[in-house]
């Protein structure tokens, strides 16, 4: 892979083990092995923003977090999170998010969080995948309840990568600061029951009580989902370089189970579900099914 991709790639690595800490700039050009000002460069051409930049994004969003799920008190999340103090935190999360941390405390709402994405993934995308080192893949019946989920369409997207050419990969970071019934968010292929008319099958969102009565971010839709059953398909943890093959890996396994043979069919009629792909967890897929009936 390139080697200035792996200098940002290792320069965001450092930023995120050291994020509570005071992450200079000759620090970044230690882990890159280029000098300070060509890491500044390849840092801002690689990601569109400067590493002080993106260090402020980050714990400005880790701090939303900590907010919405802990009952943290405002000084000790900004200092936590390498805040000179809490006037700084204040007036970084107020022009990033357009209010004070502590009136988002007391009421979250959703939030544009910043979610990084490595630099080396998108050269990932690019290389040819080894299939030759299959892996074992877990299958469990789970049942969903009745919900709604709050969804962002795109236009004609059919999967992730075309989802985000259309709408843009920071939907993901509005519905991270979503509390959602699953603990996050998920990406769903509709049936036609689910869509509106020149809208993508493909789509985001998360999944909320039935009763929700909370904000609905501007652009976003609701359905209600019926419970139902699953079948979910989990692969093995795999190292996030590889994510590639381990999605591939759980995909040709789907399209190769037959359901028959624990008594149930395919359910056409509720969406097939997605998971983040995260390596410590293995990638996971959720078909929806039903039993047959005799």
């Amino acid at each position: 892979m390139n080697e200035q991709i792996m200098a940002v790639q290792r320069m965001q690595d450092y930023i995120e083990a050291n994020l509570d800490r005071d992450i200079r700039l000759s620090d970044l050009a230690q882990v890159s092995l280029f000098s300070p000002w060509y890491s500044h460069r390849l840092f801002q051409a690689c990601l569109g923003l400067t590493p002080a930049e993106y260090i402020r994004r980050l714990r400005l969003s880790r701090a939303a977090l900590r907010l919405r799920d802990e009952k943290s008190r405002v000084i000790d999340v900004a200092y936590d999170l390498g805040f000179s103090n809490v006037d700084t935190f204040t007036r970084a999360f107020f022009r990033v998010f357009g209010l004070n941390p502590s009136d988002y405390a007391k009421s979250p709402v959703p939030l544009p969080l910043f979610i990084p994405y490595g630099a080396k993934f998108r050269e990932l995308r690019k290389e040819p995948i080894d299939m030759s080192n299959l892996q074992t893949v877990f299958i469990q019946v789970i049942r969903k309840p009745e919900r709604q989920c709050i969804i962002k369409r795109g236009v004609q997207a059919e999967d992730y990568f075309p989802y985000c050419e259309e709408v843009g990969c920071d939907i993901w970071g509005v519905l991270t600061s979503m509390p959602s019934l699953c603990g996050e968010p998920v990406c769903l292929w509709l049936p036609p029951r689910y869509k509106k008319p020149n809208t993508s099958t493909y789509v985001q969102g998360v999944e909320v009580e039935p009763d929700y009565q909370g904000v609905i971010p501007e652009g976003f839709d609701v359905i209600r989902l019926p419970e139902a059953e699953y079948l979910m398909f989990q692969g093995q943890p795999f190292r996030e370089e590889d994510y590639c093959e381990a999605i591939q890996v759980v995909q040709q396994a789907m399209d190769g189970y037959d359901p028959a043979v624990i008594g149930y069919q395919w359910d056409r009629e509720n969406p097939r579900i997605q998971l983040e792909p995260r390596g410590s967890r293995g990638y996971i897929e959720l078909w929806p099914i039903r039993r047959i009936q005799k």
